[in-house]
């Protein structure tokens, strides 16, 4: 049996479509920056997409939509520490620490979160280090142009288990939205299943975002949750184990009725 190992968790793949609700605590975002930046709507936000059957939350302090302005590994700890402090003990589910600073990882695992995902593609190689210090699971992705993803996932897969690092704690990310073109996305989306790694989750992450704008007329950011259940279901049928979702109600939903026709899950 297959398995993606967090620090604290394990997720048996094959099973069941796992679903990653987003918290951006940024003013930034590109399409909720501004609603969780305080502390009280953050915490509501959080436990909102626990209550709404998520799998694993999901939180940001740097938004890295396109144009976006890099902020200090100070200034994401400014953000994220008091939210992972006022969160201890009230959830059940992982928390994932989206960064690529190593600085931000090591004092977000004081706070016992389980996975590291990382957009920049463990570009610092400290981050597999952390890796082994702290047994949490890590999402790697694709950060660059072109669909030839399993190259990349093959060659970062082999840097982390030279260091001995199991296959089982890597979940790979295609990068959706992340400098690629529109044909490039959907190419990806539609063959997602030639980028799977055997062994090694997969996780998509297309919710709102330009390549499902630009293929529906180009609807408010909020109003594209249809668009994006089409585009993780395509994903779901190719293989994914993970979506990553703004709209959390009508993934769960989405992804039950997916998995009853595509995994037997009825």
């Amino acid at each position: 049996m297959a398995i993606f190992k967090t620090k604290n968790h394990e997720f048996e793949l094959g099973k069941k479509t796992y679903i990653m609700g987003i918290l951006n605590v940024t003013p930034d975002s590109f399409s909720d920056g501004g609603d969780y930046l305080n502390i009280e709507s953050a915490i509501h936000k959080a436990l909102d997409i626990q209550n709404c059957g998520a799998d694993i939350l999901d939180i940001g302090a740097q938004s890295t939509r396109p144009g976006y302005s890099r902020i200090s590994p100070d200034e994401e700890l400014k953000r994220i520490i008091p939210i992972l402090s006022a969160l201890q003990g009230q959830l059940h589910i992982p928390i994932s620490i989206d960064t690529f600073y190593p600085e931000v990882a090591i004092e977000s695992i004081k706070y016992d979160i389980d996975i590291i995902n990382d957009v920049s593609g463990f570009r610092d190689k400290r981050m597999y280090e952390i890796m082994l210090k702290s047994d949490c699971g890590a999402i790697i992705m694709h950060n660059m142009p072109g669909t030839n993803v399993k190259a990349f996932f093959e060659e970062k897969l082999l840097e982390a288990q030279k260091l001995g690092i199991n296959v089982n704690r890597i979940c790979f990310d295609p990068g959706i939205g992340f400098s690629k073109t529109y044909e490039e996305n959907i190419h990806i989306i539609k063959h997602l299943n030639q980028s799977i790694i055997p062994g090694c989750a997969m996780l998509i992450g297309a919710s709102r975002k330009r390549v499902i704008g630009q293929s529906c007329d180009n609807p408010a950011f909020k109003e594209r949750a249809a668009g994006t259940i089409a585009a993780h279901t395509i994903a779901i049928a190719g293989g994914v184990d993970f979506i990553r979702v703004h709209d959390i109600n009508a993934s769960v939903q989405a992804a039950k009725v997916a998995d009853a026709i595509l995994r037997n899950t009825y």
